[in-house]
Formats: structure tokens, sequence, C-alpha cells
């Protein structure tokens, strides 16, 4: 469970974030809203790349905001971004299994945490492939193995199906439907792809203009007249 209250984030006269409050609990939920919605703002905010003016985020029974970046990744917030993050003079092992250095793991330990991750998204027959070489989706199952890794509790994925390729995306969709059950971990989804949302997210939470507008079940939100006005386009009847 991951317990936001009243978090407000501004640049300058700009509210990026304007109080919001929610609770989430399902093992995969949604973050949609048109773009400048604040969806990045607020993943930023989870992972302590930007300090809220106020607010609290209090997750699995720890305080979150207190916590600086380095130790809320030791703790189990892991993410992705829009532009992946992939070193391409490493290999593939060695990109996944930076995220394992700090954990404090044996090596034997390390090792199964690494190579449970590489076949959990599909890499072992790559792992001493340099990511250089990668195509984009490989690039990004490495970018989610590396998430996946070592016992995480919150993963967010920032637009992962990106430039994929249907075939592509069907891998993925089933990647993020398999992460809670491969690792106990809740990922939040940011995608403008309504149709990932709609096969992975148990629940969805809608922004705009930094304003939390639903939150819910996935099949009610994207049904919400308001959702309908402000994401995808249709005008909303008074």
């Amino acid at each position: 469970m991951i317990s936001i209250s009243d978090i407000t984030v501004a640049f300058g006269g700009v509210r990026a974030l304007n109080k919001v409050s929610v609770d989430l609990s399902d093992p995969v939920v949604g973050i949609i809203g048109p773009n400048g919605a604040g969806k990045t703002t607020f993943l930023n905010v989870l992972s302590g790349f930007i300090t809220p003016l106020s607010g609290s985020i209090r997750a699995f029974g720890s305080e979150i905001l207190p916590m600086p970046p380095h130790r809320r990744s030791r703790w189990g917030i892991r993410r992705s971004f829009q532009k992946e993050q992939v070193v391409d003079e490493l290999t593939i092992e060695d990109n996944v299994g930076v995220v394992l250095d700090s954990l404090g793991l044996g090596s034997a330990e390390r090792e199964r945490h690494l190579a449970a991750a590489l076949e959990f998204c599909g890499l072992s027959a790559l792992r001493k492939t340099r990511a250089g070489g990668l195509n984009a989706f490989e690039r990004r199952m490495t970018e989610i193995a590396r998430c996946a890794a070592g016992k995480p509790k919150i993963l967010m994925l920032d637009e992962p199906g990106a430039g994929l390729s249907q075939i592509e995306m069907d891998r993925l969709r089933q990647v993020i439907l398999d992460i809670h059950s491969f690792n106990g971990a809740m990922t939040l989804l940011i995608d403008h792809d309504v149709d990932l949302i709609q096969a992975v997210c148990s629940s969805t939470m809608v922004l705009d203009f930094g304003s939390l507008v639903v939150a819910g079940p996935t099949r009610d939100v994207l049904s919400d007249p308001r959702v309908r006005a402000v994401y995808l386009g249709v005008e909303e009847v008074a």
C-alpha cells in the first residue's frame, strides 16, 4: 500500500502537482493524463529527485520523503525513464547487476538475483553482450531487469512501450503482468497506450494540470466522462 497525502510541487508559479492525495494498493497501477499533467513529476517525487512543498508519502509501513534518493533505492524503489538509461559500454549483466551492488549481498546471492532477473526478462542468453549492440526492445528489457532485480518493493515504469512493435508490446505486457508474482513488487506504470493500461493495470489514476482527476478500477476510470474529456479527447457532456 502506498498512501500519498496532499503532495504539492511548484516550479516558479506553476503547480506541477496540486495537493495530490491517493491510496494505491493493486499490483499494477496506471498513471495517465495528457502531456504536462504531472505524471513524471509524480514519479520524481517518489524517487526523491524532487522535494515537494508539502505532503507525505507512506509506503509499506515506511515514511518515504525523509529518505534521500540512494536510501530509497536500497529500500526498494526502482524506476525506468522515458529515455532509457542503459550504459552502452557495459554488458547486459553489468547494467542489471549495478543495482545489486549497494545491497550488501554475498557473491552467490548476488548471482542468484542477477540470474533470476535476466531469466525473467528473457535476457539470459545475452547476458555477456555489450548494451551498445542491443535493439530498442532489448534495451527496455535490460532496464526492466535492473528494476526487477533484488527484491524491490515499488517499480516505476515511465512509458516503457514507446517505439515497440506489436510483438514486442505483447512481450512487455506479459512481463509487467508477471512482476508481482516474480518478486512481490507493486508496479506504477505511465503510458499513453490505453490498450496497455487496460491490459495490465487493475487500477488507474488520472492527472491533469497537476491535480488528481480520478482514481479507481481501470475500467471505471477510462469510462469516466472527466477522463474522456481531459485524456481521450472526448468532449464532456454537461
